[in-house]
């Protein structure tokens, strides 16, 4: 599991890193808000631990501007100010948990798997069928692509690969992952035919050029959904 923690206290928060880095996470460790926003954009990240008070860019700012990119990622808010509007500001943005320091850290780690657990344990974690991608609205169940009021309709394999991609969005969705549960099979000749799929949601998409559908090279595709500015 890799989480990204922006935390302003150096010292702070290289032990939380070490510590959680003990308990088999991959963190990554950012000491303001625009670095913290930078790690975000090159990186997929299963959760995300913000401070509040940072220099830069606040911990609410950074959490509406990765919200705008990946709506459901958990986020919990770490941090010394525990007056009333600030956790009520933390939750209005859609924080899964909010921790007053002082803590300890058994008690971030177990608040940290509580969340990880409902958010993915059960398939996506969230029954999520609609999806905003820059100038486009998507609707899995309807199978369709919206753009300026113009529904695009997708066939049946064009609609679960894009919805595949969209639950992985800005991380990787696994060639194997795509071809087994779409295709039922991962061998040569289904792998072409994803690539086939895959080069026609890219024109599909191609009007914003804020959407990519990148390869990685030996793993897969990557939905990249750059935030608005």
């Amino acid at each position: 599991m890799t989480l990204l923690l922006v935390e302003d206290d150096i010292n702070l928060g290289t032990i939380l890193k070490e510590f959680l880095q003990l308990k088999g996470f991959i963190v990554s460790l950012a000491k303001d808000g625009d670095e913290g926003a930078r790690y975000f954009s090159e990186n997929f990240y299963k959760l995300v631990i913000l401070d509040i008070m940072m220099p830069k860019k606040d911990g609410f700012t950074l959490a509406k501007e990765i919200r705008t990119v990946s709506p459901d990622i958990p986020i919990i808010f770490l941090t010394a100010r525990s007056m009333q509007h600030d956790i009520i500001e933390g939750l209005k943005i859609g924080a899964d948990d909010y921790i007053t320091k002082p803590f300890s850290t058994e008690e971030l780690f177990l608040r940290i798997n509580a969340i990880l657990k409902r958010a993915y344990n059960h398939g996506t974690g969230r029954d999520i069928k609609k999806f905003v991608l820059g100038m486009f609205n998507y609707d899995y169940e309807n199978s369709v692509i919206i753009s300026k009021g113009e529904p695009k309709k997708l066939t049946s394999k064009e609609n679960d690969l894009l919805y595949l991609l969209c639950l992985h969005k800005n991380g990787v969705l696994e060639r194997k992952e795509a071809l087994e549960k779409i295709w039922g099979e991962d061998n040569y000749f289904n792998a072409r035919s994803m690539d086939v799929y895959i080069a026609r949601l890219r024109g599909y998409l191609k009007e914003d050029s804020s959407i990519e559908i990148k390869n990685i090279h030996g793993t897969g595709y990557r939905l990249n959904c750059k935030p608005a500015r």
